[in-house]
């Protein structure tokens, strides 16, 4: 297949992008590469994949997504079959900062998308949501089968507004959608704005790291190449008309158009401070803490029900925090030669 990804200098996007030519896609990769987080990461991740000896079936693309006229022209120049769009303005907490950001890229940005596919007859849309659009929703383990109508930041609120245009557009279109509900998001090649990359920064220039929540929050950490296991399933799969949707009593997850939302995450929530004292083990250095309360838009914990992509597509993953924070250390030490 020709595949768009976009965000292909983003954490997911370039684990993305390196599956798909792996197993022997050509694929283009949008990708601005903002100064949101370090610039120089965004192109190391780039590199890596044009090192890779299938690096000739990869075209980079820099663009941003609100430009209405290169969106056009992408679309128009290389004739997609289907489309993973992982670029957004993303965290929390920068969305109270700069509101503008989060509005241009994740809602006139998404529209550019959403019309691109619908021009030029893409067969599937998977587009990457979040878990914080269940918000105020305290209920575990979380359910794509429940309402997720009360997000509380503006982040999370675009995230479910991309959600409903994705499923007006299958539902006008006939386009393909599907939305995945992402859950922390860990691994080599992170986020510096990440707790993670933070701790682990942190603790080895002899710093005490900020810890929200005084300790108390849970996370359900899951691993990136189990992630992108999911999307690449989900990829293979386009959605489909429910045809036991009830339009008297609806199902949030589902639709009569070819439309679908699914959690994506591993299943098992995990308290931080364990997460944090496996994170001194793999360092052999002792964290001094700094315990604070929760800040605006944090929620208590998070925990993904992810047994439709389960049951429906295969998707299990099996990457432990061990594991995971083992080779995040791993190539935090090589990558920044500590």
């Amino acid at each position: 297949m020709r595949v768009l990804v976009t965000g292909a200098a983003g954490f997911i996007g370039s684990f993305t992008t390196q599956r798909l030519l792996d197993r022997g896609d050509r694929v283009v990769g949008l990708d601005n590469l903002n100064d949101y987080y370090d610039p120089t990461l965004k192109q190391a991740r780039l590199d890596r994949i044009m090192d890779r000896p299938n690096s000739d079936r990869f075209t980079f693309v820099k663009a941003d997504l609100e430009n209405r006229d290169a969106m056009e022209r992408l679309f128009a120049d290389h004739r997609f079959d289907r489309v993973v769009h992982l670029a957004a303005q993303a965290g929390v907490r920068y969305s109270l900062e700069n509101p503008h950001a989060y509005i241009n890229a994740n809602i006139v940005g998404f529209t550019n998308i959403l019309e691109g596919c619908r021009h030029n007859e893409i067969e599937h849309l998977v587009f990457a949501s979040t878990s914080s659009a269940f918000g105020s929703d305290t209920a575990m383990p979380f359910s794509e089968h429940r309402g997720s109508d009360h997000p509380i930041t503006l982040y999370a609120a675009t995230k479910r507004a991309n959600e409903l245009m994705a499923h007006s557009y299958a539902s006008l279109f006939n386009i393909p959608c599907t939305g995945l509900r992402f859950f922390t998001v860990y691994g080599p090649w992170g986020r510096p704005d990440m707790a993670l990359f933070k701790f682990a920064k942190a603790m080895l220039e002899g710093r005490p790291i900020d810890v929200f929540n005084f300790g108390k929050h849970r996370r359900d950490f899951t691993y990136v190449e189990d992630i992108v296991q999911g999307v690449v399933r989900v990829l293979d799969a386009p959605a489909k008309a429910d045809p036991t949707f009830d339009t008297d009593t609806p199902d949030p997850a589902v639709s009569n158009a070819p439309w679908r939302i699914y959690n994506i995450g591993n299943g098992k929530p995990v308290e931080l401070m364990h997460y944090i004292e496996v994170l001194e083990q793999k360092l052999g250095i002792k964290a001094e803490k700094n315990l604070l309360p929760m800040q605006p838009g944090d929620i208590e914990a998070t925990w993904a029900d992810s047994g439709d992509l389960s049951r429906d597509l295969g998707y299990q993953p099996d990457t432990s925090v061990e594991e995971g924070v083992g080779a995040f250390v791993d190539w935090y030490r090589d990558y920044y030669s500590v």
